[in-house]
This record gives structure tokens, sequence and C-alpha cells, in this order.
């Protein structure tokens, strides 16, 4: 069997930028804040203009935990196929994401479908961070969460891709029309507000898509003998019971800026770490479930 590419001059270097080495020269570090089991990050879209590399950082450098899930969309291999956009920033999370590793921290990569190159290395380790097709983890209070970045229960991706290549230009369109909007916002003395998120809340196929693949996802994970299920994709987060099955979407980080997170005694938490005009605030429980 062939070995697998090396992680620096692999599958990084065919994505056509150079991916940081554990001797880089180091970020900024801050006090760790809460100790968590477990936080869940997916759909950062690096190596796009949308991502919010630097409230990702701060979130990062206040939270440490014993396992970081990366449920997909971590790298947006179809962006950078496009057009090549890759700042500094964006380097930092990724050294920040393989310093957990070095530190003890088990990280695992379970890739989406704007990353799907890295599915080829399911199986491996790179850097430290493992590379997962799907994942299972086990709360401290007994149970199984299914962790999948949820591309496979979209139909338009499964089935019509190239629509779905049609649908991300046109929301990359949406958010860099948001940008405009929100920095006349800010000089007005406003709030972020998200025009792709008003557009969904109005289209009526929309609601009903997510609809659909919340139910979709929570009904394979009951099958699968879960309780619950940690996924992404559709950058809405959410936390609830469906037919008895906790569902779970840990948002995005190019809008809402969302994790979930595990404490201690197992209760699950959905964070917003929103963006102010005068810097990132600290974080707001949006909801919260026990056993």
């Amino acid at each position: 069997m062939r070995a697998p590419p090396d992680f620096h001059g692999g599958w990084g270097a065919n994505m056509g930028f150079r991916l940081p080495t554990l001797h880089d020269e180091p970020i900024e570090e801050r006090e760790p804040g809460a100790k968590y089991r477990a936080v869940f990050i997916s759909d950062l879209h690096l190596g796009t203009q949308g991502c919010q590399a630097a409230a990702l950082l701060d979130f990062l450098r206040h939270h440490s935990c014993d396992s970081l899930y990366l449920v997909g969309d971590i790298v947006d291999g179809w962006q950078l196929r496009r057009r090549w956009f890759w700042p500094q920033l964006h380097n930092d999370v990724v050294q920040k994401l393989l310093r957990q590793a070095r530190k003890g921290c088990r990280v695992v990569f379970v890739p989406g479908n704007h990353d799907e190159f890295a599915r080829a290395f399911a199986g491996h380790s790179f850097g430290g961070i493992q590379v997962l097709t799907e994942a299972v983890h086990t709360t401290a209070d007994g149970r199984r969460l299914w962790v999948i970045h949820g591309d496979y229960f979209d139909g338009v991706i499964q089935c019509a891709k190239w629509l779905a290549y049609v649908g991300d230009n046109l929301y990359e369109f949406t958010l860099k029309l948001n940008r405009y909007l929100n920095s006349l916002r800010a000089r007005l003395g406003l709030p972020y507000w998200s025009l792709s998120a008003y557009l969904k809340g109005k289209v009526k196929k929309a609601l009903n898509y997510v609809s659909d693949f919340e139910r979709a996802v929570a009904a394979e994970a009951q099958r699968r003998g879960h309780q619950g299920v940690v996924c992404g994709h559709i950058h809405r987060a959410e936390m609830r019971e469906i037919d008895g099955v906790l569902y779970c979407n840990d948002g995005d980080w190019v809008e809402s800026c969302t994790a979930l997170v595990e404490h201690r005694d197992g209760r699950l938490e959905l964070v917003h770490w929103h963006e102010k005009v005068a810097g990132w605030t600290r974080p707001r429980v949006a909801q919260e479930v026990s056993a």
C-alpha cells in the first residue's frame, strides 16, 4: 500500500500552500480559560475572505480542552482552487491546532465536502491530528454522540454537485455584500447583521431544507444506536431533541462564530463568540442541555 504523503509536503502542498510547521515562530498565547472535556467546531473555511480567523484564534486561546473535534470544511478547497487567498492569520489558526495536538489535546479532523481531498487520508495522523471519516464521542454522562460533517445528507451535494458549486459562489457573493453592509453599519454605530441568515429565514424552501437535513441526520444517528449527533455543514448552530435524539450543529466561523463545548460533568453548551465594533465579546451561552 502506498504510504501517505508527508503532512507538509503532501496534500497541503498539492493544494498550493505551505502548512506551518511546529517550529514556526509561535503566535501570542493567552492564559487558558475554562478546561472542557471536548470542543466541537466546524466550517472554518480557511482560505476564504469570509473566515473569521481572528475570532477563532481568540476563542481557541480562551478555551482549552481534552478533545478537539474539527467537524469538516476546515480548509475551503473549492475556493482555493478558484482563487488563492491565504493570509498569515489562517496560518496562525493551523499552527494553533498543531500546537494543541502537540500539548496533548486529542485533535480529530472529520473532513467535509469543501475539504474532501483529506478523506483520502482517513485513518492516518498528520502532525498529531487524526483524520477520520466519522467519529463517536462519549460524554462524561455516557451519551454516545456521532460526529459527522453532514454533507452526505445534503441532496444537492450528492445528486447535483454542480448546483452546489453555483450555490457556493452565490453564498460567497452574499458574504462579500454582507461585509460592505456591516462596514457601513459599524460607521453608524449599529451592531453586526447577517444578510445570509436573514435571507435563509425568509425563504420557505431554505427553512424546509434545514428541517429535512436535521431530521435526516438525527434519524441516521438513531439507526446507528447513538443518543446524539454533532454535525456542521449548514452553517446553522442548533441544539435540540429530534424524536429522542440530541441533534447538535456547532454552526460556523464565517458568520455565527459558534462552537459546541462539553463540560466535565457531560453538560453540553452551544457558545456564540460574537464580533463587536470594539473587539470580541466574552462567550454567551445560547443553549444548554443536561443529562
